[in-house]
């Protein structure tokens, strides 16, 4: 129980830090820890394909983010970007 606890939090933290740096803010909650969880698992592959291995809890919460950010940034290729890249005309 305290594992998968501990899990949702490195999740949470990763996918908020994962939202900070491609847009700003978080995504809420929710969206924060699966994107930190499914973020894990990227990373994860992501950086064995390297050799690189993370040990701890500072590797997790890194690898984490890195596979968040790599996810919303696969998520906005197929969305057609972000609102932050997207003008409005006001005249």
């Amino acid at each position: 129980m305290l594992n998968a606890l501990w899990f949702l939090i490195i999740g949470a933290v990763a996918g908020w830090a994962a939202g900070q740096i491609t847009k700003g803010h978080g995504f809420g909650l929710w969206v924060d820890i699966i994107l930190g969880v499914v973020g894990a698992y990227v990373g994860g592959y992501a950086l064995s394909i390297f050799g690189i291995a993370a040990y701890g809890t500072i590797g997790q919460l890194l690898t984490a983010t890195f596979g968040a950010v790599i996810v919303i940034w696969i998520g906005r290729l197929f969305s057609g970007g972000s609102d932050s890249n997207k003008q409005t005309d006001n005249q």
